[in-house]
C-alpha cells in the first residue's frame, strides 16, 4: 500500500457524488479509505482510529521513501532477489549538491552495507546496463512515478527483475548531502533504497534502515540494525569470511 494513494481515495470519494448510486460508491470507498489509515496508523505504532488525525497527518508529511511499505522486515518475496551474488552498478548521471566523488563515495560505501552481510559483491561499469541503474530526476522522469518536489518522497527503487528492476532513482528536487545535517545524507538515502534494489520491502521497526521515514544517522559509525541484517540474510545468506 502506497500512502501517497490516499489523495487519490478522496479524489475518488468526491467524484463518486456525481455517478449513480452515489450513496453506495460513497459508502464503499469511505469505508476503504478508512482501511488504509487504520493500515498505515497500525504500521507507524499511532493509535488505530481509521481517520485522518492531527498525529496521522504528521508521520504522512515526514520525508520518506516511494516504495510502499509492509511489515517488519519484510521482503517482495522469495522470486523477487537477484539470482547472482554478482551484481553490477552504474551511476548514469549526478546531483549539483554534491561533488562526483562525494556521490560515488556516497553510492559506494551504501551498497557496502549490504555487502558487509552477505556474499553479494558490487562491481561499477561506466557504461551500457547495468543491474542497477541510478540516475537522478525530478518530477516526472521516465517510469510513471513522477516525484513530489522537496521533501515528502526523496527516492525510490525497484524489486530485483528484467528492465527496470533493482534501478533507484532519486529525486534531484531534494538537497543532498555528503556529511552535513542540512539537507539529506546521500548515503543513508541510498543504502535505504539499494535495500529495495537487493528484495526487501518496509519494515514497521522504526530502528531499521528499512523504516520508511527518514532520520539522520551518522555515517562515519553506521552500522546496519540487526532487523535490516535478518531481512536481507533471509534471501541471499550470512557472508561467507571464506568467500575470498
Amino acid at each position: 500500500m502506497c500512502y501517497s494513494l490516499l489523495v487519490r481515495w478522496s479524489l475518488f470519494i468526491v467524484l463518486s457524488f456525481t455517478l449513480p448510486f452515489a450513496n453506495f460508491h460513497y459508502f464503499y470507498l469511505f469505508s476503504q479509505l478508512s482501511l488504509k489509515i487504520a493500515e498505515m496508523q497500525k504500521f507507524f505504532g499511532l493509535t488505530v482510529t481509521g481517520t485522518m488525525d492531527s498525529e496521522t497527518l504528521n508521520v504522512m508529511k515526514k520525508p520518506r521513501c516511494g516504495v510502499p511499505d509492509v511489515a517488519q522486515y519484510s521482503t517482495f518475496g522469495e522470486g523477487l532477489k537477484w539470482k547472482t551474488n554478482e551484481l553490477t552498478y552504474r551511476i548514469e548521471n549526478y546531483t549539483p549538491d554534491m561533488t562526483a566523488a562525494e556521490v560515488d563515495d556516497s553510492i559506494e560505501k551504501a551498497l557496502q552495507v549490504w555487502a558487509r552481510v552477505t556474499p553479494l559483491r558490487f562491481t561499477r561499469i561506466y557504461s551500457g546496463t547495468a543491474d542497477i541503474m541510478i540516475s537522478f530526476g525530478a518530477g516526472s522522469h521516465g517510469d510513471f512515478y513522477p516525484f513530489d518536489g522537496p521533501d515528502g518522497t526523496l527516492a525510490h527503487a525497484f524489486a530485483p527483475s528484467a528492465g527496470i528492476g533493482g534501478d533507484a532513482h532519486f529525486d534531484e528536487d531534494e538537497n543532498f548531502t555528503f556529511r552535513s545535517t542540512n539537507g539529506y545524507v546521500l548515503f543513508l538515502v541510498a543504502a535505504h533504497e539499494f535495500g529495495h534494489s537487493l528484495g526487501l520491502s518496509h519494515s514497521s521497526d522504526p530502528g531499521a534502515l528499512m523504516y520508511p521515514m527518514y532520520s539522520y544517522r551518522d555515517p562515519n559509525s553506521f552500522v546496519l540494525p540487526k532487523d535490516d541484517v535478518n531481512g536481507i540474510q533471509s534471501l541471499y545468506g550470512n557472508f561467507n569470511v571464506n568467500w575470498y
